[in-house]
């Protein structure tokens, strides 16, 4: 069975972020890289001219930037995020991008977990 995710929350592992990815030449590829309950990170691929339309999150968000250059939006300001850089978003923030080219960037959402 393959795993779902490309690092296990159980044990240490590595993994590479910028290993070359297939099917991603007209669309958004997704990866899920490491899920526990807190925490998520996702590996998204964008061709060119891909968007993400405005949605929030519950979740504190950082977007890495791998390669490539993209707009982000977040509220009323607009943002050109290039490698290495790095956005925070708070929960609720809503957002958008577009990849000005080809784009690859590393999600990490973090949930605040209730006291308890």
């Amino acid at each position: 069975m393959k795993p779902t995710t490309l690092l296990s929350p159980t044990a240490a592992g590595l993994c590479s972020l910028l290993a070359p990815v297939e099917n991603v030449a007209h669309g958004i590829v997704s990866r899920a890289v490491l899920t526990t309950p807190a925490l998520r990170l996702t590996l998204f691929h964008f061709a060119a001219g891909q968007e993400l339309s405005e949605h929030t999150s519950k979740a504190r968000a950082l977007v890495q930037v791998l390669s490539g250059t993209c707009r982000f939006t977040v509220g009323a300001d607009e943002h050109t995020l290039r490698t290495g850089d790095l956005l925070h978003l708070p929960p609720g923030a809503p957002h958008s991008l577009t990849a000005t080219e080809p784009f690859s960037m590393l999600l990490t959402q973090v949930t605040e977990l209730a006291a308890g």
